[in-house]
């Protein structure tokens, strides 16, 4: 006989004192700290825990007692089960405080930097549709709210385009506006879903049973008005699959790029698959500054095109260059830094792991008139030793741009053996960019700190820091 769950307490008028990693706001009952998402810093609400363990606990809020001065009215009729935006209840100065202080706090208390300059948060001109690219589920597996559970209603139609319900794998909220990309993007995505529901053939997607269609579809949007469309089918229907896809190029004549893939493994991820042209070209251009940078269906790019371009200008800035320096640009992607750097610089040597961005920064260079950056492809930590940088030149300079998990320990060990004068460390993750920042420190000191934020409405902040080597004491 299975053991009854216990039934965890209501923790009753407890006030909301803080925000907390991952987007979710904290509060203090008996020394316990309590995470709660969807809340505001003073917010008098009665908790439902959820989980508890010895020193915290989790809870969801059943009651409002009192509204903190600090929210604001959500705009997105999906705010609280999508996953996305989750800090839309928080006024936009309040969301920039609290990124800003999440940078502080990790880099202090993990890295314990010590920094002389720490300059205030570059909020986004745009706080809506900043999104340049957004990819969408099809399933037959919608996600019911809960208002639409207590109807009591009988769906009959249960297809759903749109987002994956957090920790649910085959359970998608079918999304009406999306507030995150253009409204070209809503426009396609609705266009595309209210073809496949009435007309023959089009099932969407089952996860578990691995049947069906029509799978994903995903949506590019440029600064220079390039529009791509890609759709992704479980297996071919020549019929079905243009029939769908001249409607859309019909329908769109915008679309700069329409493509297609035939995905017929377990999973989603189209990056080990061959994506085939439909109609236009099999890229769309971004600019930036005058440089113009080919996007393909696998390209990486800042998925925010206006805060990029003010996030690479501060890692310029930073980087100081005169024209005479050697840079190094790790983790380059598609060469965008180091494309965008190369004027000021003599030469600029790009290191990624993914062999298909090599190539397209390569193709970014010649598409620029761009003679002095070279790029090599492979595991940073194999690519970056002291052979290779006795073959390709002593870095005066190195930009740093490296995943959420942060770098290597050999990576780090071969920096600091090269002793670049000047590293720009740019981050998506201010908690492991301080503990590589604190390896570091050996030889560097931290200049200053720069928090840009990418991603208005969520808790993601990126973030620059300029480091420079230790004068050597008297």
């Amino acid at each position: 006989m299975a053991r009854k769950k216990k039934q965890l307490p209501v923790l009753e008028q407890v006030t909301i004192t803080d925000v907390a990693a991952e987007g979710k706001a904290i509060a203090r009952v008996n020394e316990m700290v309590v995470f709660v998402p969807f809340v505001a810093p003073g917010d008098v609400v009665d908790i439902q825990l959820t989980r508890k363990k010895h020193s915290y606990a989790e809870g969801k809020v059943v009651r409002f007692h009192q509204y903190s001065p600090k929210r604001v009215e959500p705009f997105c009729a999906h705010f609280g089960v999508c996953g996305g935006c989750k800090w839309q209840h928080l006024n936009y100065a309040d969301q920039l405080f609290y990124k800003q202080k999440q940078v502080y706090d990790n880099l202090t208390r993990i890295g314990k930097v010590q920094s002389e300059q720490w300059l205030p948060i570059l909020g986004g001109e745009e706080t809506t549709f900043y999104r340049n690219k957004l990819e969408f589920t099809f399933s037959n597996k919608k996600w019911l709210t809960e208002e639409e559970v207590a109807s009591g209603d009988t769906f009959e139609c249960m297809n759903a385009l749109g987002f994956h319900i957090p920790g649910m794998f085959d359970k998608v909220l079918d999304i009406q506006k999306c507030w995150l990309q253009a409204d070209i993007s809503n426009q396609i995505r609705n266009a595309i879903k209210a073809y496949c529901l009435t007309h023959e053939g089009y099932p969407f997607f089952d996860l578990r049973a691995q049947a069906g269609f029509v799978r994903t579809l995903m949506i590019r949007t440029a600064s220079t008005g390039d529009l791509m469309v890609v759709m992704s089918f479980f297996h071919e229907d020549v019929e079905r699959r243009e029939a769908l896809l001249s409607y859309v190029a019909e329908s769109f004549p915008q679309i700069t790029s329409l493509m297609y893939v035939i995905n017929e493994k377990c999973n989603d991820t189209i990056t080990d698959q061959e994506i085939l042209v439909f109609k236009g070209k099999d890229h769309i251009i971004e600019e930036m500054e005058g440089l113009r940078f080919k996007v393909g269906p696998k390209s990486f790019y800042q998925t925010n095109s206006r805060q990029a371009y003010n996030l690479y200008k501060v890692a310029r800035n930073f980087a100081q260059l005169t024209g005479e320096e050697c840079v190094y640009d790790l983790y380059t992607g598609t060469g965008t830094i180091a494309n965008f750097v190369s004027r000021q610089a003599r030469k600029v040597v790009g290191i990624e792991y993914v062999p298909e961005a090599i190539e397209d920064a390569k193709v970014n260079s010649a598409l620029n008139g761009i003679a002095n950056t070279q790029f090599y492809a492979g595991d940073m930590k194999d690519i970056l030793t002291a052979d290779f940088i006795r073959e390709h030149g002593h870095p005066d300079v190195i930009i740093t741009d490296p995943p959420r998990a942060g770098m290597h320990d050999d990576v780090i060990k071969t920096i600091l053996a090269a002793e670049p004068t000047r590293i720009v460390y740019v981050s998506c993750n201010p908690a492991t960019q301080a503990r590589d920042l604190q390896l570091l420190s050996e030889k560097y000191v931290v200049k200053a700190v720069q928090p840009v934020d990418m991603f208005p409405h969520t808790h993601h902040v990126e973030n620059v820091v300029l480091l420079s080597m230790k004068q050597p004491k008297e």
